[in-house]
């Protein structure tokens, strides 16, 4: 059996740096390694990849990025186990091949009023919709973490109950607290009264609010960690990664965002 990793995506831009730095601390956390990988599109097209006369090749840049990452990764958290790879394809494909044996998948965002880069448009949307295992967008930010809580939307669907398994677990290895935030629906029980009874959620702050899903998680995590969602649901927070509400969270979420794929429910259950 192969044994769970944290797995980062790597593409060489600034980006990146603050995703290995969380994916870095999550895996020591979690007590496994991390292996960070950056997808090689060059592969896919035909141009010439190796050295020339006027310059070292892509490959070489290729591998670079990679290696520069690897002491980037070491120096975060020297008692991680950490592994680095250049994979042959784009990033969709070979970021899905690797959240089949991941812990967790990170990717890195770019900054706000800029366009939504290839892993948070394209390679981020496909991960929240059919990644095996949690995957985790982390915004490029000049200072530490700040903010004392996480925030999961919750709608009742099978994967809201994975992204409160997930996000109460992750708030307990951080010691930080859980707000649960759910919208009333016209029956205002509904949706919330599993939460009652639900391990775990004792401690948390479970939040009902009406009004428009993305609106509410991006007040609601102000001063949150993170913020954890299914990519699916029924209601309230149905589709919320898969459509134009999931580019306002990506875009303006004010600390990482995790989603929990439905196809991960069976494949990869949350710990």
């Amino acid at each position: 059996m192969v044994e769970k990793r944290v797995v980062v995506g790597i593409d060489g831009a600034g980006d990146s740096e603050s995703a290995i730095r969380w994916g870095a601390v999550e895996a020591a956390a979690h007590g496994v390694g991390l292996h960070l990988v950056h997808a090689f599109v060059w592969a896919e097209f035909r141009v010439p990849t190796g050295p020339s006369d006027a310059a070292p090749g892509l490959r070489a840049a290729a591998d670079k990025i990679v290696a520069d990452a690897l002491d980037l990764a070491r120096t975060f958290e020297p008692r991680v186990a950490v592994t680095a790879d250049r994979v042959d394809g784009f990033s969709s494909p070979v970021l899905l091949a690797e959240s089949r044996n991941a812990e967790l998948i990170v990717i890195g965002s770019r900054d706000a009023g800029r366009a939504l880069g290839l892993l948070v448009g394209s390679t981020g949307l496909e991960l929240a919709a059919h990644a095996h295992c949690p995957v985790v967008a982390v915004r490029p930010a000049e200072d530490a973490v700040i903010g004392n809580r996480v925030v999961i939307g919750y709608d009742g669907s099978p994967a809201a109950d994975a992204a409160v398994d997930f996000g109460l677990q992750y708030a307990d290895r951080h010691g930080l607290v859980a707000r649960i935030v759910t919208v009333r629906s016209e029956d205002e029980d509904e949706v919330a009264s599993p939460l009652q009874t639900r391990p775990g959620t004792q401690a948390a702050e479970v939040v009902q609010v009406s009004g428009h899903p993305a609106e509410l998680l991006l007040e609601w995590s102000a001063d949150a960690q993170l913020l954890v969602v299914g990519s699916r649901g029924r209601g309230g927070f149905a589709g919320l990664l898969l459509g134009s509400v999931s580019q306002t969270v990506l875009h303006q979420a004010p600390c990482p965002v995790a989603v929990i794929p439905t196809s991960a429910l069976d494949s990869h259950p949350t710990r």
